[in-house]
């Protein structure tokens, strides 16, 4: 007779204590730790099934480092060109791939658009809904599709008992808290059922080379809910994140072991699902016709792409004792620096005043390509002077007040010029190593911090 025993897991990195524990010694995070039911079987190995697929299975035998051929990776194709982008060019056969979110994101809806756009057979799983929600769901979408079987499941011997019959060649689960495997005698979505589940997932998909898709869920401090070794494990880690109050959703590579992780896709949320956003600065440029004060235009990179953005400053006079400093979309201590660069190097108080700063479009940026932009706007909005509509800056204030250059400035100013801008203020430090004459947009290298305030203002 197999014994059951009481252990605590720490929900933060998985480990484990025979009783509980305020800190974890491992993680240092504090009341983390909950407790388990485990199954203790020593021949647990034996009731592990070796999943095999005719044509499909991989038997791995040593070979020699040199003998090795590298020949390009047969990538398979979803359908969605931002998709395609994040994951490195389409989906690696045997790859395992964690997609996050929270909860009402679209994670489900960009699952399962990706199941019905993709030319392959596909296996999904959910573990939350029936058929008839992801029916509705499907006839929502306005698609279709004769490859796509809807599985509601949640013991893992019994899906992958279905995906060896099927044999499909992409696997969705939605979502790993949810399925339970009879390994382990406890609650599905504790640490040691996420993690038994994952590994089996991964065993299959290693065997059998087949791809598999995991759905999390993340805390809400942002983190993937589970252990920390959910992402080791696992090949690729995106995160789908957005505002709900927004329509854009923007889908980020935070780990890629067959691409690169400065990737990320765009999407539209609308009524009839999500739509790719291949120019995403129509969306985070404000439609205006008039020159308003408190507001720029930055040249930023998000991954590889470029992208302009406005900002939105607002300073008044502070009504109460202590001034308030506000920041949505970028970092406030950095904007604490910028104003005390303005205040030393130029001579632009804002001791008395309240500032406001927000990234139009609710997008969170940490490119300091932006600085300049900021500091444009700051200053635009205390002096009620509006910038022109047609300037849009790229470069970074240093604490001396110097403009420091940055890098891929000729992705920037063509992405300027492709939107119709009539000019760009950049440091001077850039201004080599690319034929100027390619753009039509004036170029207006600036070195200081006070260049840009005579010219300007």
């Amino acid at each position: 007779m197999a014994k059951q025993k009481t252990i605590f897991a720490c929900t933060n990195c998985g480990a484990t204590s025979p009783k509980w524990i305020g800190k974890c010694p491992s993680c240092e995070e504090w009341n983390t730790y909950q407790e388990e039911v485990v199954f203790n079987q020593t021949t647990q190995e034996s009731k592990l099934t070796s999943w095999k697929k005719a044509g499909k299975t991989i038997d791995p035998q040593p070979i020699e480092l040199d003998n090795i051929a590298v020949g390009a990776l047969n990538r398979i194709d979803t359908g969605d060109k931002e998709f395609n982008r994040v994951l490195g060019g389409g989906i690696v056969p045997g790859s395992l791939v964690l997609i996050g979110g929270q909860p009402g994101i679209g994670k489900s809806t960009l699952s399962l658009q990706v199941a019905m756009n993709i030319k392959a057979k596909v296996l999904y799983v959910t573990g939350e809904e029936s058929e008839d929600q992801i029916k509705m769901r499907a006839n929502r979408l306005g698609k279709t599709s004769g490859n796509c079987f809807i599985l509601t499941e949640i013991n893992t011997n019994k899906i992958l008992n279905h995906a060896q019959q099927l044999q499909p060649d992409l696997i969705i689960i939605d979502s790993i808290q949810t399925i339970s495997s009879p390994n382990i005698e406890s609650m599905p979505g504790t640490v040691s059922q996420v993690r038994e589940c994952t590994g089996e997932l991964q065993r299959y998909s290693k065997e059998t080379n087949t791809p598999v898709f995991i759905i999390g869920h993340i805390t809400k401090d942002g983190a993937i809910a589970g252990p920390k070794l959910l992402e080791h494990i696992v090949d690729t880690v995106l995160q789908f994140e957005g505002e709900r109050q927004y329509a854009y959703r923007i889908l980020r590579t935070l780990k890629n072991r067959f691409g690169s992780t400065d990737e990320l896709g765009i999407y539209e949320m609308q009524s009839g699902g999500l739509r790719e956003v291949n120019n995403p600065s129509e969306l985070l440029l404000t439609q205006r016709d008039d020159d308003l004060s408190g507001s720029s235009v930055c040249a930023t990179l998000e991954g590889l792409r470029p992208m302009l953005i406005e900002t939105q400053a607002l300073v008044g006079t502070a009504i109460f004792g202590t001034p308030q400093r506000s920041s949505t979309g970028f970092e406030l201590r950095r904007l604490h620096m910028l104003l005390a660069v303005l205040e030393k190097r130029c001579g632009i108080f804002f001791g008395q005043k309240d500032v406001f700063l927000n990234m139009a479009g609710g997008i969170k940026v940490a490119d300091p390509a932006v600085d300049l932009g900021i500091v444009a706007a700051l200053v635009s909005s205390l002096q009620d002077i509006a910038v022109n509509h047609e300037v849009c800056f790229a470069g970074e204030v240093g604490l001396s007040g110097e403009i420091r250059g940055v890098n891929r400035i000729e992705q920037r100013i063509a992405e300027a010029d492709r939107l119709g801008f009539k000019q760009m203020f950049i440091s001077k430090y850039n201004m080599k190593g690319f034929d100027k004459k390619r753009f039509n947009i004036q170029l207006n290298p600036i070195s200081k911090i006070t260049e840009l305030m005579e010219t300007l203002f």
